[in-house]
């Protein structure tokens, strides 16, 4: 009789994805490399590696386990033009949107690093009719490239190829929304489409 059922989605030592679900908040605390979605109660992958879940200590007030993903290398990483990045929307303006970046390639980074994706660099095509507002949301978790290091310490991003854009959201019923086209996703719990620039995942 073991009687210790696992809380999480995955087994301590599994290989998971940014975004990737890792289990409930209400039975996790999130780690390093993890993160509490929009909605509250999700804890995803921040970055690609190892699953590792750390019990609580006996008696301490919060008796959840820590959850954490542990990247290939433990050094934090830089961001550096050219190289790929995964990052969380923080705020959608008019012509440009602001990101705070969580790993590169697949190697978290240790101290907060700034991006912003301009109007211009969202997407190849009809550059002048993209819309900021149907092309992310805060929250969103996005895969873009690193351009240039801009102003104020903010690099310049973009997502303007078929494999970068959004690779995770959340819907306004706090469903985890599954991309339907290049521009559209759909959330699964209610049915209701979003906009948004959608990364190629196959």
């Amino acid at each position: 009789m073991d009687g210790m059922a696992a809380v999480d989605s995955h087994g301590d030592g599994d290989l998971v994805s940014p975004g990737e679900l890792l289990g409930d908040s209400l039975d996790l605390i999130a780690g390093r490399g993890a993160y509490v979605a929009p909605n509250g109660r999700s804890v995803r992958a921040s970055l690609t590696g190892t699953q590792r879940v750390t019990p609580p200590q006996p008696g301490a007030p919060d008796q959840r386990s820590t959850v954490e993903v542990v990247g290939h290398r433990a050094q934090g990483a830089v961001p550096q033009p050219g190289s790929v990045v995964i990052a969380r929307v923080t705020k959608v303006m008019a012509r440009m949107a602001s990101v705070d970046i969580m790993c590169v390639e697949s190697k978290a980074v240790k101290e907060k690093f700034t991006g912003i994706i301009r109007q211009q660099d969202v997407r190849a095509t009809e550059i002048d009719k993209v819309d900021m507002h149907l092309s992310f949301h805060p929250g969103d978790i996005v895969r873009a490239l690193v351009l240039s290091l801009g102003d104020a310490r903010a690099y310049y991003l973009s997502t303007a190829k078929n494999e970068l854009g959004v690779v995770s959201a959340q819907s306004i019923a706090g469903g985890n929304m599954v991309p339907i086209s290049w521009t559209e996703m759909q959330c699964p719990l209610t049915g209701q489409v979003e906009h948004r620039k959608v990364a190629k995942t196959a």
